[in-house]
């Protein structure tokens, strides 16, 4: 099948966690929104077209005559399709809850350089962002990633991933997270990662992975920037 990834062009925001595991699996994909034409496409699907159960908001997958909004929900339809997921039900729950937990992350994360409203500048609420940001590195960020670093420990397949022994996209979108926190808090991040080395080694392991070694390198993965999820301002940055 050959998949339709609706997303905004410009930045990796939620629809890279997508991104990553259709280019680790090889599987046959469309970018929408960064070809000619494709947001109008996009905006057709979201707002025009009669559409049965349309989507919130970008991204949304096509598969065939599905159309699939919500990161985790389509990871979750992929996971299967392209073997980054378990084969039973539990192991899929499980794969999904830990989805589950990096969209609330992500949602904090964002929080950091827009703590009032998303339809303000950032620049019309710094000090609330300063003072977000501050208590996202010293208690949140630390508590995130102190649970992923005990789901690598308890996982009693062991192997350095997050679920059973095989490389799942809850790995991949963990790779992604680490990423963009770097990105955004790299100062931070230099103290707070000595607390999680297996959360690094499992960011290290994923950014060896043939296919996203390619596609890390390649002009389709787009770079971080001020308009995306993972901001870097460097007065949130805490030293």
């Amino acid at each position: 099948m050959r998949y339709e990834l609706y997303y905004w062009p410009g930045i990796q925001g939620r629809g890279e966690f997508v991104r990553l595991a259709l280019e680790e699996a090889g599987a046959d994909y469309v970018d929408v929104a960064r070809r000619a034409g494709g947001l109008e496409r996009m905006f057709r699907l979201l707002e025009g077209e009669r559409v049965a159960r349309p989507s919130f908001a970008p991204p949304f997958l096509r598969a065939g005559r599905l159309i699939i909004g919500q990161t985790a929900n389509i990871l979750l339809y992929l996971g299967a399709r392209l073997r980054l997921a378990p084969a039973s039900e539990a192991g899929r729950l499980w794969a999904h809850q830990l989805q589950l937990t990096i969209a609330d992350l992500v949602d904090e994360t964002h929080d950091t350089h827009h703590p009032i409203a998303s339809s303000l500048y950032y620049e019309d609420q710094r000090p609330e962002a300063k003072r977000r940001a501050a208590d996202f590195l010293k208690r949140r960020a630390p508590k995130y990633l102190g649970y992923f670093e005990r789901v690598l420990e308890l996982n009693p397949a062991g192997d350095g991933h997050l679920v059973g022994a095989r490389l799942s996209y809850p790995d991949l979108s963990l790779f992604q997270i680490l990423e963009g926190l770097r990105y955004a808090f790299p100062a931070a991040l230099q103290r707070l990662e000595r607390k999680f080395p297996r959360v690094v080694a499992l960011h290290d392991r994923v950014a060896e992975r043939p296919r996203l070694k390619a596609y890390l390198a390649s002009g389709r993965r787009l770079a971080f920037n001020e308009q995306g999820i993972f901001r870097h301002y460097p007065e949130l940055d805490a030293r």
